[in-house]
């Protein structure tokens, strides 16, 4: 079992991760979100590692606060999170409203993949 100890913002969890695509690496800052289906990470740090949304091969309706969008659908290298390497991860393009101090959100296809403990108050995640 890790332990893995993420930022605490008020109520909310954030977590730093590394994203690698074929001209090189970003380091987002990404919201932990349980209610959301898919990781995210705005389109600008995806074209800064050379992925081209012009060249995603599908698209993914999501919902979002303004209602439903069609957003690219990418596939990175490499996603580094929480002590885990996943290769060939997909990720959406979408980059959050003004204002967010995200880069992107952490959801469901990359937690799901795991046994998480989450402790809210401590901001622990115990990943077995």
């Amino acid at each position: 079992m890790r332990i893995y100890k993420a930022e605490k913002k008020g109520s909310l969890l954030l977590v730093r991760t590394c994203v690698e695509g074929d001209s090189g690496k970003a380091y987002p800052k990404l919201l932990l979100d349980t209610g959301s289906a898919y990781t995210l990470i705005s389109k600008e740090i995806l074209e800064s590692i050379g992925c081209s949304l012009a060249l995603a091969k599908r698209t993914q309706r999501i919902i979002t606060g303004s209602g439903y969008e069609i957003v690219p659908v990418i596939q990175v290298n490499r996603f580094h999170c929480m002590g885990s390497l996943l290769e060939e991860f997909e990720i959406l393009a979408h980059t959050l409203p003004i204002g967010a101090y995200v880069d992107g959100l952490l959801g469901m296809d990359f937690l799901g993949r795991f046994d998480i403990e989450i402790k809210l108050f401590t901001g622990e995640m115990l990943i077995r």
